[in-house]
Formats: C-alpha cells, structure tokens, sequence
C-alpha cells in the first residue's frame, strides 16, 4: 500500500508551522515504530518550522496509520512567540493526495503497431515499424515513428508513455493540492481528529481543552 500525505498550514501564522513540524515529525516517528516506510518527498520550510510537507507512506500498516492523521489537528497553547497573544489554539490540516498511477508495463499498456508515415525512404514505409502505446488503465497513449526498427519504436514510446502519465499525475496532484488549501481556510476546528497540548506537544483527547 503507496499512501501520499500532505500537512499543509494554509499559510497560518508561525504558531501553526511550528506545529506543522512536530506533526510531521510525529507523523515519521509512528511510522518507524510501526514499521512503515515513510519518506519526505518534499517540504516548504520556514523559519519557525514548515509550512507544508508531502510524504510518502508504504507497508501494511500504512492505511491505518493515515486513518489517524486525517484531517484537522489541534495544538493547544499560549503562543511561544507572542506571550500577549490572545489565541491559544493553532490547526493544520493533514490530507491524501491523489494515487499515482503505475509506470506502464506489459500487463498495463496496449501495444499496437502501424506503417509509419512520411519521409523516410521505403523501408519506414513498407514496414510496420510505428508503436501506438496505450495506458489502459488512464486512456493516455502516444505514438512514435521516428526510429527505423519496431523495437526501438516500442522502448521510445513506453518511456514517453511514463513521462506523459508523471505529468498527468502532478497536475492532478496540484489541483487536488489547491483544493485542499482551500478547505483549510474552512476547517472544522471544532471537530479535530487528533489533539496535542502544551509546549511538550503532550496528546489529549479530542475535547479537552485543559493545558498542562
């Protein structure tokens, strides 16, 4: 199981990016007890912390693991940074990115072949030298011609069929990115999935608003 993570602030004040450390960090630490690979894959820092971080997550503990972190999370407590700041509760908000589709292989793409057009002399046209690779599972295809034999064709056009599918997905990941920053500025704070108190970042149970 391939789960993709994102602690996001929603460009909250520094408060919550210090949070936003420690969660992700939290995040890693119960992730290696469990023995689940996790690996940051990318991470905006501030100078109080981070603003957002995406991480990767697999093995067979993974989805229960996530089942804990998303959503709102909830730091209770007077602002470290600001003693005279009224505000004591600070969020950040973890969501699931989009899955990213499979590199394509044999069992996963269509492979047509097809005279190749245009210059070229003979042999290109007489020949079904062209490859039409087709990703079943997105639709997404490409055809490629420019290579004199069927097999080179065939290598060409799987790399590009890769290239073309990592693309699709970090655009979808991006828009699903802005979706939930989005959200974020909406979050249901008074329903927060996980909660942490004090300095020492000690968890409470959803509903207790005491600090120690």
């Amino acid at each position: 199981m391939n789960i993709t993570l994102q602690i996001s602030t929603a460009q909250g004040p520094a408060e919550c990016q210090m949070f936003a450390r420690f969660v992700l960090q939290r995040l890693l630490a119960e992730a290696k007890q469990q023995g689940i690979a996790a690996d940051v894959q990318a991470a905006l820092e501030s100078k109080h912390g981070i603003l957002s971080a995406v991480v990767g997550l697999s093995g067979a503990a993974a989805e229960a693991l996530v089942a804990r972190w998303l959503g709102t999370v909830q730091w209770i407590c007077p602002s470290p940074l600001r003693p005279k700041h009224p505000r004591k509760n600070w969020y950040v908000g973890v969501f699931r990115l989009p899955d990213v589709p499979p590199l394509p292989d044999d069992g996963a793409v269509r492979l047509q072949t097809c005279r190749a057009g245009g210059k070229g002399g003979q042999h290109v046209n007489k020949t079904e030298s062209a490859v039409r690779a087709t990703h079943l599972a997105s639709g997404l295809s490409v055809r490629v011609e420019s290579e004199r034999s069927q097999h080179a064709n065939k290598k060409r056009a799987l790399a590009l069929l890769a290239q073309k599918l990592a693309a699709a997905a970090a655009n979808q990941q991006g828009v699903q990115a802005q979706a939930q920053h989005a959200q974020l500025y909406q979050l249901a704070r008074g329903n927060p999935v996980r909660v942490f108190a004090g300095a020492a970042f000690q968890e409470k149970t959803p509903g207790d608003t005491a600090v120690s």
